[in-house]
């Protein structure tokens, strides 16, 4: 049984490296080949119109991919934060919607009594808010 698991742990293992390397294989040819391609609209441009305004060019052009690269990683960032927001509230929902919490809420109630449990939940209310308003305040703080 053990064989079994080892023996596919390494079929997957092997087929996983072999991906990687191909894909960075991969990876490097294109790199090659943009770094080609580069160099050739450099000498193109270079031979129409001057050293400068190739070199200013071939800026321009990487500039543009920086801050559509850069426009990218906020956006994405945003978005990832946006659904991790929307997860934190759905499960809070979801808790309290679940029979299994509201049955044994009901259980600690007839436990422990309303006129004891009053002062815990205003107590365990108050904890939540002051909790919830500290989350909140470190929200506010400029991101990297």
């Amino acid at each position: 049984m053990f064989q079994r698991i080892v023996d596919d742990f390494k079929q997957t293992t092997g087929a996983a490296l072999r991906l990687t390397s191909l894909a960075v294989a991969a990876a490097i040819a294109l790199v090659v080949a943009i770094g080609f391609l580069c160099a050739a609209g450099f000498i193109l441009v270079l031979e129409k119109y001057g050293p400068i305004e190739a070199c200013l060019t071939g800026a321009a052009i990487f500039f543009a991919l920086t801050l559509i690269a850069a426009g990218s990683y906020v956006v994405r960032k945003r978005q990832l934060k946006l659904r991790a927001q929307a997860a934190a509230k759905s499960a809070a929902r979801s808790v309290l919607a679940d029979p299994m919490v509201v049955a044994t809420g009901l259980q600690i109630v007839r436990a422990i009594g309303i006129k004891r449990l009053i002062p815990l939940l205003a107590v365990g209310g108050l904890a939540l808010g002051l909790m919830a308003n500290r989350n909140h305040a470190a929200d506010q703080t400029p991101a990297e």
